[in-house]
């Protein structure tokens, strides 16, 4: 289909770690822009800091590739994403006072803790548990450099990456939106900050932004803007969600029932309820969508960051050929990528292990794929457990789904149907809520996700060989067990997963 001069576009952007990434999307999902832009930072140790106005310049030269072959005025609206728990303090017009500290920046350990117990009544009321990944606990750190005296910043205003950019789109401070101030601490269920809680913190001070949901119109771009994106003025700005919320709309796992697993170096899984999942081990949390419904997830520490450690500049292609004589492995492993387990049960402890001896690497190959499909099948086990519905395909989503053995394999140990999209990247999901936000702004009542199915087109679609699905239910139960027999996985949710897993 060619390009009609006159359809609407919509753009999406995404402030990744090492790059700022757009898109221009049509109504119908065909890509017809897109641009990037390196990002850089500083890491020493637990730290890790980038430099806001890398972010802004990053999105005028992203953007301005987006459109270089395309008229601005088709854009009829944009969204951005950010990196979730990164958080920096500006001044009341924007100005960064602080430096912006990124997601993975883990020096608020003990401010983690602080939080964690000044107010865990509240938190596990709202099924949170604070970790120093989390903005909350950054921005206690903030506050503690100046020797615990919150004065030099009262009155600093709290924003996250995206804000920091919507922001400069608009022209003046706006309001955040509920996903990336999860990690902050919003309260999703009552929709408001925690107030009580910033005073028995310290945090009390500072100026904590209002917050809309995602999908919120914020304002219009402005003239400066317009003259440093190439984007015409006027156009509207929509509130957006965290870059793991935008993969989830970009893979079109969008509707009550559907989940999303996405396979990079570990594993995140998403899913989409009527209400929040509650989740007494805490490893699970949920987002809220734009139109109401739950997004519960979770992220495991296997995935394929353990074949590029066990097989260091491996030809994978071939590993996977040799990995189809091996369904099962005779051995079995648990391909942690790193030390600890978050998600489907929290283990600080658990370490990669292997039980057996392989016959060769392409017996060692398929025990790691079929290890991180049993994971992801115990994920999906624990969220039924709590009581999710699981309906239809699961979207894949991910670096792994470049495999096509490892995809068939998913979903032959799932015994479930899967689907990959053609683009599914976190910039698409904001190019599918500017779609929603702008469409819902306009009219009386939200607009239907199914009238932006387009908007995410399909490149596989594939069906679980039940003839081979029988044989992993065996391997699955013994690394049950394993766990179990380890003191990682609860024996509640390990008789679970024997049973209906």
């Amino acid at each position: 289909m060619t390009d009609t001069p006159d359809q609407d576009l919509w753009l999406g952007i995404d402030l990744g770690t090492q790059g700022v990434r757009a898109l221009a999307v049509t109504g119908d999902g065909r890509v017809l822009g897109r641009g990037s832009a390196p990002l850089t930072g500083t890491r020493d140790g637990d730290r890790h800091e980038q430099l806001p106005s890398d972010w802004w310049d990053g999105v005028g030269a992203a953007v301005r590739a987006t459109l270089r072959p395309l008229e601005p005025a088709r854009v009829r609206g944009l969204a951005v994403c950010g990196t979730s728990g990164t958080v920096l303090l500006t001044d009341s017009r924007g100005t960064p006072v602080t430096a912006a500290l990124m997601y993975d920046d883990s020096r608020a350990a003990a401010e983690a803790r602080h939080a964690q117990e000044t107010a865990a009544d509240v938190w596990d009321t709202l099924g949170y548990r604070i970790q120093p990944s989390w903005a909350l606990a950054k921005l206690l750190w903030l506050v503690r450099q100046d020797g615990g005296d919150p004065a030099p910043l009262r009155g600093a205003r709290v924003c996250h990456q995206a804000d920091f950019v919507t922001t400069r789109l608009v022209g003046h401070p706006v309001p955040t939106d509920s996903s990336h101030a999860l990690k902050t601490g919003y309260d999703l269920h009552g929709r408001r900050w925690p107030r009580a809680v910033h005073e028995q913190l310290g945090l009390s001070g500072l100026d904590f932004p209002p917050v809309v949901a995602p999908g919120t119109v914020l304002g219009t771009v402005c003239a400066e803007a317009a003259d440093l994106t190439g984007l015409a003025e006027g156009t509207p700005v929509v509130a957006g969600m965290t870059d793991g919320c935008a993969a989830q709309l970009g893979s079109g796992a969008w509707d009550i029932g559907q989940w999303n697993t996405v396979l990079g170096t570990t594993l995140v899984i998403k899913g989409v309820t009527a209400r929040p999942l509650a989740d007494p081990a805490g490893v699970l949390y949920n987002h809220r969508s734009a139109d109401g419904n739950w997004l519960p997830g979770g992220a495991s520490s296997v995935g394929a960051g353990a074949l590029a450690r066990a097989f260091p500049g491996a030809d994978l292609a071939r590993l996977d050929r040799a990995a189809t004589a091996h369904e099962p492995a005779s051995v079995l492993s648990y391909p942690l990528v790193s030390h600890g387990e978050r998600f489907p049960f929290l283990a600080p402890d658990a370490e990669p292990f292997t039980l057996g001896t392989p016959a060769d690497d392409g017996d060692l190959h398929a025990s790691l794929l079929q290890g991180v499909a049993f994971v992801e099948r115990l994920c999906l086990s624990y969220v039924r457990q709590l009581g999710a519905r699981i309906e239809g395909p699961v979207a894949f989503t991910g670096g792994a789904t470049g495999s096509a053995y490892w995809n068939q394999l998913r979903a032959d140990v799932l015994g479930r149907p899967a689907t990959i999209p053609e683009q599914a990247d976190s910039a698409l999901g904001m190019a599918v809520l500017a779609a929603h936000g702008v469409r819902s702004a306009g009219g009386s009542e939200p607009a239907a996700w199914s009238d932006l199915r387009p908007m995410v087109r399909l490149r596989t679609t594939l069906e679980p060989r039940p003839e081979v699905s029988r044989r992993f239910d065996e391997p699955f139960v013994a690394l049950v067990d394993e766990w179990e027999r380890r003191g990682w996985l609860p024996t509640e949710t390990a008789a679970y997963a024997r049973e209906h897993g």
